[in-house]
């Protein structure tokens, strides 16, 4: 199995010069060689180009997809009123949410309602099927899903992933401090061959953003560390952190955890 990340920006999408290394579209992770079967986590505006490419391999067969969102702010569902399988008649597309965040019939019909967007979530082509998971297991296949509660305004989860024997933890959005959560966490990320994980703030821009909902590089290579969890790829970058910025994140975070990765949007990792 391998993970394509399709999005990888935290908060609004960062077209640009200073961003076409590792990428400006916001959220959207593929786990491929699982199955037939489609599975996604958030709709992100990375989400627009996977639609794009999944009807492309597709070449006319039916599609079904799985999409697991981990909350419903802007940047994790922006993508979804352009995702252009959800406007054919041959997808079908179940969509996730836990019992951690809003209710998810509401925030996804709410995102398509005059005057936001011209086409009613109800009118979509696709045969679309809403499950709230709370916090129960999805089986896809031969994949299990696991909703995990994190530390983030208005709720939001982390979701741990399990295939023949291998398992990943994604962690788009979390702040650390709550002591609870934390361990919550830890335990979820400990042994994970990858943990997909927050990584907005450098330490030193944390301190003028408590209780914004994110986290930093260097907490994040702690919970690996701790953890033991085999490699650490660092998600949800700041708007305002240039490729060179991220590059030099890449560098102080190997000192603290050796196997880490900052993702980049197109980038494929082999679990």
């Amino acid at each position: 199995m391998r993970l394509r990340f399709w999005g990888v920006r935290g908060s609004v999408p960062t077209p640009g010069p200073a961003t076409l290394e590792f990428g400006g579209n916001t959220p959207c992770l593929e786990l491929q060689g699982a199955g037939e079967d489609v599975i996604l986590f958030d709709a992100g505006t990375g989400i627009r180009p996977a639609g794009i490419d999944l009807l492309a391999r597709a070449a006319g067969r039916p599609l079904r997809i799985h999409l697991l969102l981990s909350h419903f702010h802007w940047d994790h569902i922006q993508g979804l009123p352009f995702f252009t399988p959800l406007f054919r008649s041959n997808s079908h597309i179940t969509i996730y949410s836990s019992g951690f965040s809003a209710a998810l019939s509401e925030a996804l019909h709410g995102q398509m309602s005059a005057p936001y967007f011209p086409v009613p979530f109800a009118s979509v082509a696709a045969r679309v099927d809403l499950v709230e998971l709370g916090s129960r297991t999805a089986t896809i296949g031969s994949v299990s899903v696991t909703p995990v509660e994190v530390n983030h305004p208005q709720g939001a989860c982390a979701y741990s992933v399990e295939s023949d024997g291998v398992r990943f933890l994604y962690a788009p959005d979390r702040e650390h401090g709550d002591a609870r959560l934390d361990a919550v966490l830890q335990e979820a990320a400990r042994g994970a061959t990858v943990f997909v994980s927050d990584a907005q703030y450098t330490p030193e821009e944390y301190e003028a953003h408590r209780g914004w909902g994110h986290t930093t590089w260097a907490e994040s290579a702690r919970v690996a560390r701790e953890a033991q969890v085999k490699s650490l790829v660092l998600f949800s970058h700041d708007p305002s952190h240039s490729d060179e910025l991220l590059r030099r994140i890449e560098k102080d975070a190997r000192r603290e955890f050796a196997d880490t990765f900052v993702a980049k949007e197109g980038w494929e990792f082999e679990l």
